[in-house]
């Protein structure tokens, strides 16, 4: 029995992807899922030869993973100059040939529907469509049995193919996010110009008034405006090139202590609207930058107070589980609609009036670098669920 991983060669022309680095997943994680997949179904299905294809994004090629049982192979004797290279040393069958080649493969196929092939008198052929990508990135998993299969072992089989096509899915998805990430660091450094030396004016002036300003309450005013002027200038520092993970300053912090400065920094927000936030009295102990995370907490605690009704109250939980901390901030307002739910973590979409669209978008890209994971979701009793997670134990 051999796995093998390859680059497959398709009848179809395979669109080419920009190169962009900082846009690449962890390829390396679906690539052992397929493995694992294909590993359970051998040994629990009369598999002869099994395969799945998925697109990479990263290298913007199509990836195959197989698995050939030689023990299982009724197969006869061709001259190893005609094998591929991903078959079985010495030994193969030419309808294998026909099946790589994907002549038998139709657009129309259905997506998650187990379609048996007639494309063997030696083999039984099954094949599942994981994904609604093109005909160009047809994805899917192809097994060939020595027996028919009964409707339970299709189902197993079915069932593998929707975790298979789940995990692309999220695959899919965190490339989308990764990219629309990658062009707000691009967006964030060219407002990083605009803003430097208005900044610097500021601060000029500042000081000019200072000195000219007798001692008391004006030349202390003129010198808050200074110090106020050097801490946005820091943040900036801060928000444009600390967001890569070798540059944070990761040190162990109570999220309790996080929470609550973030809390007293809002408090103008929730007197205005009567409002009060819970969080737990047990402290969490969790390894992150301090005031990244603060940005974090700051971007998802402004939003639940602006969404939130008056009078309200704003609930934050955290779980501590063996790997992870997951973090839960929820509201009590309207929710959020469904359309809405698929743009919230895009830079410049933003629900609020007068928003920059750049506060989600932000916090997420500070828990990715946090090794941790951010999405929203609304409530079955009415109102928002922010929820992020972030590793309980670093990994040096």
């Amino acid at each position: 029995m051999r796995v093998a991983t390859q680059k497959l060669t398709s009848q179809f022309p395979l669109p080419l992807l920009g190169n962009n680095s900082e846009s690449k997943l962890p390829e390396s994680d679906l690539n052992q899922i397929c493995q694992l997949i294909i590993q359970q179904l051998t040994a629990l299905l009369p598999t002869v030869a099994i395969w799945t294809v998925y697109h990479d994004l990263a290298k913007g090629k199509r990836h195959l993973v197989a698995e050939y049982l030689s023990e299982n192979l009724c197969s006869v004797q061709v001259t190893p100059a005609c094998l591929p290279s991903y078959f079985v040393s010495g030994q193969s069958n030419l309808d294998f040939t026909s099946l790589q080649a994907e002549t038998w493969w139709r657009e129309d196929f259905p997506v998650l529907k187990i379609m048996e092939l007639a494309a063997s008198d030696f083999y039984h052929s099954y094949v599942c469509r994981i994904s609604k990508q093109s005909v160009t990135t047809a994805e899917y998993l192809l097994i060939c049995t020595s027996k028919l299969l009964s409707d339970e072992q299709q189902n197993l089989l079915l069932n593998n193919a929707q975790i298979l096509s789940n995990y692309l899915a999220m695959y899919r998805e965190r490339s989308h996010q990764q990219q629309e990430i990658a062009a707000l660091s691009q967006a964030l450094g060219q407002a990083e110009h605009q803003l430097r030396n208005p900044l610097a004016l500021i601060n000029l002036y500042a000081e000019n008034l200072r000195l000219a300003l007798p001692q008391g309450d004006l030349q202390e005013q003129a010198s808050l405006i200074r110090q106020t002027v050097d801490e946005l200038s820091a943040k900036l520092t801060d928000l444009l090139y600390r967001g890569q993970q070798a540059n944070l300053n990761f040190k162990k912090h109570n999220l309790q202590t996080i929470i609550g400065e973030c809390i007293k920094n809002l408090q103008h927000l929730l007197k205005e609207k009567e409002l009060k936030i819970n969080y737990p009295e047990k402290p969490v102990y969790v390894t992150v930058d301090n005031w990244q995370m603060k940005q974090v907490f700051d971007n998802l605690l402004s939003n639940a107070i602006y969404f939130s009704p008056r009078g309200g109250t704003i609930t934050c939980n955290w779980y501590a589980y063996s790997n992870e901390v997951l973090i839960e901030i929820c509201d009590r307002g309207s929710g959020i609609v469904p359309e809405e739910l698929k743009q919230i973590f895009k830079p410049y979409y933003s629900r609020r009036l007068g928003g920059t669209g750049l506060g989600l978008a932000i916090a997420q890209k500070i828990i990715l670098a946090h090794q941790g994971n951010l999405w929203a979701e609304n409530l079955p009793e009415g109102g928002a669920q922010f929820s992020f997670t972030l590793p309980h134990k670093r990994q040096k």
